[in-house]
Protein backbone atom coordinates (compact mmCIF):
# COMPACT_ATOMS: atom_id res chain seq x y z
CA UNK A 1 0.00 0.00 0.00
CA UNK A 2 1.01 3.99 -1.06
CA UNK A 3 1.57 6.28 1.59
CA UNK A 4 -0.91 7.55 -0.79
CA UNK A 5 -3.46 5.31 -0.31
CA UNK A 6 -2.98 5.00 3.45
CA UNK A 7 -3.88 9.42 3.80
CA UNK A 8 -6.15 8.76 1.40
CA UNK A 9 -7.95 5.98 3.79
CA UNK A 10 -7.30 8.18 6.82
CA UNK A 11 -9.53 11.41 5.19
CA UNK A 12 -11.70 9.07 4.05
CA UNK A 13 -12.75 7.58 7.34
CA UNK A 14 -12.62 11.10 8.68
CA UNK A 15 -10.26 9.86 11.38
CA UNK A 16 -9.54 12.15 14.41
CA UNK A 17 -6.02 11.84 14.67
CA UNK A 18 -2.81 14.21 13.20
CA UNK A 19 0.51 12.83 12.04
CA UNK A 20 4.08 13.69 14.00
CA UNK A 21 6.74 13.55 11.69
CA UNK A 22 8.88 14.33 14.77
CA UNK A 23 9.18 17.86 13.98
CA UNK A 24 5.10 18.95 13.95
CA UNK A 25 1.73 17.54 13.21
CA UNK A 26 0.09 17.41 10.50
CA UNK A 27 -3.55 16.54 9.13
CA UNK A 28 -3.54 13.64 6.48
CA UNK A 29 -5.36 15.84 4.07
CA UNK A 30 -2.59 18.46 4.56
CA UNK A 31 -0.22 16.06 3.65
CA UNK A 32 -1.95 14.49 0.46
CA UNK A 33 -1.72 18.42 -0.93
CA UNK A 34 1.77 19.00 0.22
CA UNK A 35 3.90 15.78 -0.57
CA UNK A 36 5.81 15.67 -3.92
CA UNK A 37 4.34 12.67 -5.87
CA UNK A 38 7.77 10.49 -5.39
CA UNK A 39 6.91 10.88 -1.71
CA UNK A 40 3.19 9.96 -1.80
CA UNK A 41 3.95 6.48 -3.96
CA UNK A 42 6.32 5.09 -0.93
CA UNK A 43 5.15 1.99 0.04
CA UNK A 44 4.52 2.24 3.38
CA UNK A 45 2.25 0.32 6.27
CA UNK A 46 -0.30 1.78 8.61
CA UNK A 47 -0.64 0.53 12.50
CA UNK A 48 -3.95 1.58 13.70
CA UNK A 49 -3.39 4.17 16.68
CA UNK A 50 0.26 4.17 16.14
CA UNK A 51 2.57 4.96 13.00
CA UNK A 52 2.51 4.75 9.64
CA UNK A 53 6.33 2.97 8.53
CA UNK A 54 8.11 2.62 5.32
CA UNK A 55 8.38 -0.87 3.69
CA UNK A 56 11.88 -1.66 2.47
CA UNK A 57 11.85 -3.89 -1.07
CA UNK A 58 12.04 -6.97 0.64
CA UNK A 59 8.34 -6.29 2.45
CA UNK A 60 9.80 -5.90 5.85
CA UNK A 61 9.22 -2.37 8.38
CA UNK A 62 11.61 0.24 7.63
CA UNK A 63 11.62 3.78 9.61
CA UNK A 64 8.51 5.07 10.73
CA UNK A 65 7.39 8.06 8.51
CA UNK A 66 4.58 9.62 11.08
CA UNK A 67 3.60 8.97 14.59
CA UNK A 68 -0.54 8.74 15.46
CA UNK A 69 -1.58 11.30 17.62
CA UNK A 70 -4.89 11.45 18.87
CA UNK A 71 -6.76 15.19 17.66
Amino acid sequence: MSLKEILQKIVNDQAKILLNDGIREWDASTLLTSLSEPKLRVNAYFQAGLYIAEVDPRGYLGRVLYRVMKN
